[in-house]
């Protein structure tokens, strides 16, 4: 059957050599901003890099113009992670804002330098928040919130990346949960760029984003399974779902775990996901609410990025089946997000030779991925 499908974000155009690093969130107005990284001198994770996003009014099927949403001098602004917070009920004064958790590094500041020591405090990975009320249309000054937000210690930083997670039920109700990782000093002759250095966290906030603190920290380098990106989701019964990407000696290429407690704590360390086939790549989590199934995107190729494909859980990420395969090109990072009761959105980099020509948006029916969970 068709699909409707549009392209928010094109390699090449709009002043940007490449488009990469996906986020998606239904606005309080009922509009989809998606996000990305502008990447204005290559596609290189590095240098010259500015957060974007574009509104669709009508579900993804068009889009507006493109705003630039921060930006660090000529270094990275990047890895977005929104989240929606709803107006406070019985409150006319205000219909929700949107909260975007970011990263930012000096221009000379490559991964590699920043996991080996060699970057000074200004221009190492830091974190800001910003807020919208208006929808996405415009945007408060950045503030910067490295100090509860990072640990002395860590060297390499990033938020998920894709949308952060508003938790809904029980006494929690109402945290922001931001999926982020990090990487920690070496040890013997180890210069810190091996993968065993990776970690995990989260960073909490019950205020609407005005503080924040760290939850759970997950950086054992046992070379087991070593927290990299990382995403979130609220299950029925209240516990959060991590899902992560790893890159350890285990063949799996996803990890997972869970929460009791908000984000606090895990239940469990990470532990090897075998029933997710993926490369290593980020992948999106999503909880959907009536029917209650849990969503994960990602390639599903063992070893390469492309075939995009979504896959259900229907026992809280113990098991996954898969329910839509977009096709068999190149494909990398995504993001899911609810446009309405019937339809599932899904925002994902690919293209026809490589990953990253377009981040492309793309609709699925929920009735098609239910009907597809129950024949399997």
């Amino acid at each position: 059957m068709p699909y409707e499908t549009s392209v928010p974000f094109r390699a090449g155009s709009e002043g940007y050599s490449s488009f990469r690093i996906p986020a998606c969130v239904l606005a309080p107005d009922g509009a989809l901003l998606a996000f990305a990284e502008g990447r204005v001198n290559s596609s290189g994770d590095a240098g010259d890099i500015d957060i974007v996003s574009r509104r669709s009014a009508d579900g993804g099927l068009s889009w507006e113009e493109m705003k630039v949403v921060a930006t660090f001098g000529s270094g990275t602004a990047g890895n977005p992670s929104p989240v929606v917070i709803p107006a406070p009920a019985g409150d006319p004064r205000t219909t929700g804002c949107i909260a975007l958790v970011f990263v930012t590094n000096g221009a000379e500041a490559t991964e590699s330098r920043i996991r080996r020591g060699e970057v000074g405090a200004a221009d190492a990975r830091r974190v800001w928040v910003q807020r919208s009320e208006d929808a996405g249309a415009s945007w408060s000054a950045p503030v910067e919130i490295t100090e509860t937000a990072k640990l002395p210690h860590w060297r390499w930083y990033a938020t998920t990346p894709g949308h952060a997670l508003l938790l809904e039920q029980g006494p929690y109700a109402g945290r922001i949960v931001v999926p982020a990782n990090h990487s920690i000093p070496p040890t013997g002759e180890d210069v810190g760029t091996e993968g065993r250095y990776n970690g995990g966290h989260d960073l909490l906030s019950d205020d609407g984003g005005v503080t924040w603190s760290i939850g759970y920290v997950d950086d054992n380098p046992d070379g087991q399974v070593n927290v990299n990106e990382t995403t979130a989701a609220e299950l029925p019964d209240g516990r959060v779902y991590f899902n992560t990407r790893t890159e350890a000696v285990a063949p799996e290429h996803r990890a997972d775990a869970h929460s009791a407690d908000g984000g606090e704590t895990l239940l469990a360390p990470f532990r090897p996901q075998p029933a997710l086939t993926a490369p290593v790549v980020e992948a999106s989590v999503l909880q959907l609410r009536d029917p209650d199934v849990l969503l994960f995107s990602a390639p599903a190729d063992p070893e390469e990025r492309r075939r995009m494909t979504v896959r259900a859980s229907l026992d809280g990420g113990a098991n996954w089946l898969p329910v839509h395969t977009v096709d068999d090109l190149p494909a990398a990072y995504s993001d899911l997000v609810r446009v309405d009761d019937g339809t599932l959105g899904l925002l994902y980099e690919t293209g026809e030779t490589s990953p990253y020509s377009t981040i492309t948006f793309r609709r699925i029916a929920v009735r098609e991925l239910l009907e597809a969970a129950a024949r399997t």
